[in-house]
């Protein structure tokens, strides 16, 4: 991609109303775009971000045998007046259409998935099964100031799991636990991120939500010295030992929810009579799991933790390109040089603009590219191309081929 064809830009200043780190770096550096509280446009920068956390995402629920689907936005009334939230969720966008019948902007999917499944699922030999969406939910968030982390709109991936019993509920529910520990991993938050004991509510004696230690977050954690273990302030006042180890020495964090699975039992199946008949021929209601993980809040949590006063620093598995190609007066040779990267496979955004050096390197560490790769005439007198890591304050200069060893092996 050429820089001089982006069609956004950078800005030096964020909006003054955009109090959040998160969005006050995306949206200077070109990534998103604010239409109101809330609510934000993806610009070509931030979709490719946005699209590298929802292939981590798909390929790890592939993996534990997930199917995707993709459902509607819209819901009847009837769906979620048959749970009885239609007058309980505080949070439901309600609409009317022009005869007066009354939906609701999807914020979650079991009102749809679950009637859905019943007309699939006939037999026991369909169990068990799991299918999963990457879609945009609805909220009425009342305090919408955490930039992409607290949305009136966003991206959430649901997976929603289908089971006769409670044993092989179990089994499945720890696949998608060690599912989600890899794709916080692989978004380069892993290391930040604890499993967390919450409250189950009526569905069990505990669910379980990913926490990510950031000063961002809102949500208060206490981490097991022990075994890194996590448990949220409800808990913590419950039980004065953790519930994984028994270990009774805690930290407190603040830390931003970036994930969640619960075992959901019978809440949403028994409202439609989700019901198999086993091999028995016993009736049995279906038994259901759910996890969730918000694309929005994971994109805007991993600039919360990886930036600095310069701008954002991503990490390599998500960034919107893996080398910022700068040329300085030197068009022809990096051209060249362009054109061979991307023949490697390398993702490349090529900053041909005519601007000075010093815009140029602002820019690049604004937008926060992994590898800075600059051409000039005092490069190619020494050899090469002056090679600089974002994350890093030393530059070398070195051939393309030994860039692209680097960029291998990680270094």
């Amino acid at each position: 991609m050429k820089q001089s064809r982006l069609t956004t830009k950078t800005r030096k200043e964020a909006p003054k109303d955009e109090v959040s780190l998160n969005a006050q770096l995306l949206m200077r550096a070109g990534f998103v775009d604010k239409l109101t509280a809330g609510v934000y446009s993806f610009l070509p920068l931030g979709f490719r971000v946005l699209k590298k956390i929802e292939n981590i995402i798909r390929e790890e629920m592939v993996a534990v045998g997930g199917q995707e689907i993709l459902m509607p936005t819209l819901h009847p009334k009837a769906n979620w007046e048959q749970t009885g939230r239609w007058d309980t969720m505080d949070d439901l966008y309600k609409v009317e259409d022009a005869s007066g019948r009354q939906f609701g902007l999807g914020p979650t999917h079991e009102e749809v998935v679950v009637p859905l499944m019943q007309k699939f699922a006939n037999s026991y030999k369909d169990f068990p099964f799991a299918v999963f969406q990457i879609q945009n939910k609805f909220r009425m968030e009342l305090r919408a100031k955490s930039g992409l982390m607290r949305g009136r709109e966003f991206f959430m991936k649901d997976l929603y799991s289908f089971h006769l019993d409670e044993k092989d509920m179990d089994e499945y529910y720890e696949k998608v636990k060690a599912a989600y520990v890899r794709i916080f991993q692989r978004a380069g938050i892993g290391e930040k991120t604890h499993l967390t004991f919450a409250s189950g509510g009526s569905f069990s004696k505990y669910s379980h939500e990913f926490q990510t230690v950031s000063g961002a977050g809102e949500d208060l954690i206490y981490i097991c010295q022990k075994c890194s273990t996590a448990i949220n302030k409800e808990i913590k006042e419950e039980t004065p030992v953790c519930p994984e180890c028994g270990g009774a020495d805690f930290s407190e964090e603040k830390a931003i929810e970036t994930g969640n699975i619960f075992k959901l039992k019978t809440k949403f199946s028994a409202p439609f009579g989700l019901e198999i008949s086993d091999e028995k021929g016993e009736k049995k209601t279906v038994i259901m799991g759910c996890y969730g993980i918000g694309l929005n809040r994971m994109m805007g949590t991993v600039v919360e933790l990886f930036s600095d006063e310069k701008g954002i620093v991503w990490p390599q598995s998500i960034a919107p390109f893996a080398v910022h190609l700068i040329s300085l007066n030197q068009d022809e040779e990096a051209q060249r040089i362009y054109e061979q990267l991307q023949r490697e496979g390398i993702e490349v955004l090529f900053d041909d603009r005519d601007a000075r050096a010093g815009e140029k390197f602002a820019d690049s560490d604004l937008i926060g590219i992994p590898w800075r790769v600059v051409v000039s005439g005092k490069t190619i007198s020494a050899g090469g191309v002056e090679v600089k890591k974002r994350s890093e304050e030393k530059a070398e200069v070195m051939s393309v081929e030994e860039l692209l060893r680097k960029m291998k092996i990680g270094k």
